[in-house]
């Protein structure tokens, strides 16, 4: 098992409820994987979790990428502008 830190951002955090959590995660966890892991945990994300923005160890981290040991991963709702 990985211990990793996960960090909560603007909405997410509201939603979540904390600013940030420790979490046991399996060995070779995809960012895939771990979406459904962190909606389990905070089911009050889900819908927002299709727009997310996840970034391990502060780089941009795609679906296919494994979260590493020791891993600060970080959640940002997506950005809107006009």
């Amino acid at each position: 098992m990985n211990i990793i830190t996960v960090f909560f951002f603007a909405v997410l955090r509201d939603k979540a409820g904390v600013k940030q959590t420790v979490m046991e995660i399996p060995l070779n966890t995809k960012i895939s994987e771990f979406k459904n892991i962190v909606v389990n945990q905070f089911p009050n994300i889900a819908s927002s979790m299709e727009s997310t923005l996840i970034s391990v160890n502060k780089e941009v981290a795609f679906e296919d990428d494994i979260i590493p040991d020791g891993a600060e991963v970080a959640l940002f709702p997506p950005v809107g502008g006009g």
